[in-house]
């Protein structure tokens, strides 16, 4: 009589049944997790946005107007029309024109364009604005107002 040998391991089905369930997990978490990671690198948008307007708020009080040539921040803008966000570099960062049509004086609108990845795909909020009132806007890769997504 041939003794039987107890022999552990898993079987290819269990294996298999492993697998499927570890792919499901990584086709949820994933795509969260690269949500979570865009959401969190608008920050620097929002914090270079926020710099920026509050040095050409400095520029006001100092000189009267937004587009005073002294004014540096409206320089480097006016000149080079963009500026790097610092940090990752996610975003570029220019002086948009006001409603009339041009920054003035009286007004400016400071507008942050997604140009590295991850933030390219991020197409709920390819471009962030801030205007000299506070007010802040947003659009997705449609052009159409995403700010309750994005701010």
């Amino acid at each position: 009589m041939r003794k039987l040998i107890n022999q552990s391991g898993f079987t290819l089905m269990e294996l298999m049944i492993v697998l499927t369930i570890i792919g499901i997990l990584i086709g949820i978490a994933y795509p969260s997790y690269l949500s979570s990671v865009k959401r969190s690198n608008r920050s620097e948008a929002f914090s270079t946005l926020t710099d920026v307007a509050q040095r050409l708020q400095r520029c006001y009080t100092t000189y009267g107007k937004y587009d005073d040539p002294a004014c540096g921040v409206y320089t480097t803008l006016n000149a080079s029309s963009r500026m790097q966000s610092p940090g990752h570099q996610y975003y570029e960062i220019t002086l948009d024109t006001v409603p009339s049509g041009k920054t003035t004086s009286n007004s400016f609108n400071l507008k942050a364009n997604a140009v590295k990845a991850p933030q390219t795909k991020d197409t709920d909020c390819i471009s962030l604005n801030l205007d000299q009132t506070g007010k802040k806007t947003a659009k997705d890769n449609s052009g159409a107002d995403s700010t309750s997504k994005c701010w």
